[in-house]
Order: structure tokens, then C-alpha cells, then sequence
């Protein structure tokens, strides 16, 4: 026989799992959609022309964590006739979850024998009144030290750490989406961190500007490709 104690505890665990169950993702947040990712990007654009190499990040075995948290990767390096070489990675998730969320250049780049130097936020100027809240790295090995630029989109946020990342994603479980998301990486080798990053923000700037409307959403989250467009005809 239930007492009163009994069924103020049962009411109580009711009222938690519905709790839980309300706060529990059922919504899912694709800006990719179908596309993919290698037709949206253009192998020429501005002054940046680009040849097709092996992959930028370890390349996935089938059934390992970098496999299952990315479902398309693009990697290519560009030119400039100038003698500038950028390399540039785009890797996509469609799901940023507990287990599988992208994974920040500060945290992966030492797993490749590098030494991060230096990691501070950087916003992207891609039009007037319109910039990208990013990160800029100085990272190096034996052989050589990268200037890196990157940017993460996780649902509809712009995250510049990994603090930013995990509230970004919590937001939108507790607000029912689970989210997709996109790490963006420029690099260039160079000692020089101020004239890496001259040519990381120049090819950023060149290839947002040159995008195709449809893949705005996808790399920069609805509402700063809303303001990007604002400031631009429409384009193909």
C-alpha cells in the first residue's frame, strides 16, 4: 500500500522525466542540407587559385571518432600570383552532440607534434559593419610554423573558444535543435604572424565575397549571412 511519502517521491520522479524528456533535442538544424560541400566552393576566385591535395586533417578511417564526427571534408590549397600560399580546410558535422563536436585547432594541432604559441580571438571584416568573430593561432613543429585563421559554426552561433562552443550547444539542446556544424581553417606558413595573417584575411574576404547566396548559411550561420547579403547583390 502506498503512503503519502511514496507518492509525493513517485510524483516527483514523474515530474523529473518529463522534465528531461522536454528538454531532450527533437529538432534538427541542417543549413548544409543536401548539398555538398566540394560543388558549393569554387576552385578560383579573386587573385586565389587553388589545386586539389591529400587531406589537412588525419585522414578518416572508416568507423574512427574523426569519421563519424565529420560527413564531408574539403581541403585545398590556393596561390597567389604573388608567391602567397594559403591551406584551406572545411569540415562539416551534421550532428554536435555530447560525443561528437568539432574539434578546435588550439586542442587538435599539438596532437600533430605542433606547439601552439599563440591563440587569441579575431573577427573577420567580410563587409562593411559585417565581421566574422574568429581565432588566430601561431603554431609550430621541427620543421616549419603555420599562421592559422579559423571560425566554427555550431547551429546559429559563432563560437570563439571552446567555452563558447559548449554554451552555443547547450542553448540549443535546451531550446530542443540538435545542431549541425562547420570548422573553417586557413593557414600559410610563415614565421611572420602579422603577414600570415594579412594573407589568411585576405583569402577569407575573397572567398565569403565570392560564395554563392545558397552557401552563406552553411559557413556563417542565418543571420550573419543575412547581413552579408544586405550588403551585397544577390549572386548564383
Amino acid at each position: 500500500m502506498f503512503n503519502r511519502r511514496d507518492l509525493l517521491i513517485g510524483a516527483g520522479c514523474f515530474a523529473a522525466a518529463g522534465a528531461s524528456l522536454g528538454l531532450k533535442p527533437h529538432k534538427r538544424m541542417d543549413l548544409l542540407g543536401n548539398a555538398k560541400l566540394d560543388a558549393l566552393l569554387p576552385h578560383a576566385f579573386g587573385p586565389w587559385r587553388a589545386e586539389d591535395t591529400g587531406a589537412l586533417i588525419a585522414p578518416p578511417r572508416e568507423g574512427s571518432l574523426e569519421d563519424k564526427l565529420y560527413n564531408q571534408t574539403v581541403s585545398r590549397v590556393f596561390s597567389r600570383q604573388d608567391g602567397a600560399v594559403v591551406m584551406m580546410l572545411i569540415a562539416y558535422g551534421n550532428a554536435q552532440t555530447d560525443l561528437l563536436q568539432l574539434h578546435r585547432p588550439e586542442v587538435c594541432y599539438p596532437f600533430f607534434g605542433f606547439t601552439v604559441e599563440r591563440s587569441a580571438p579575431q573577427t573577420i571584416p567580410v563587409a562593411p559593419g559585417v565581421a566574422v568573430p574568429g581565432r588566430a593561432l601561431t603554431a609550430s613543429s621541427f620543421n616549419r610554423t603555420e599562421q592559422i585563421l579559423y571560425w566554427t559554426r555550431v547551429g546559429d552561433y559563432l563560437p570563439q573558444d571552446g567555452n563558447q562552443q559548449l554554451f552555443a550547444r547547450l542553448k540549443s539542446q535546451i531550446a530542443g535543435w540538435i545542431v549541425d556544424g562547420v570548422l573553417v581553417r586557413i593557414s600559410s606558413v610563415t614565421d611572420n604572424p602579422a603577414e600570415g595573417l594579412a594573407i589568411n584575411l585576405d583569402f577569407a574576404r575573397q572567398l565569403i565575397a565570392t560564395l554563392p547566396d545558397a552557401a552563406l548559411p552553411s559557413l556563417l550561420g542565418t543571420s550573419f549571412a543575412k547581413a552579408f547579403e544586405a550588403q551585397h547583390p544577390p549572386r548564383s
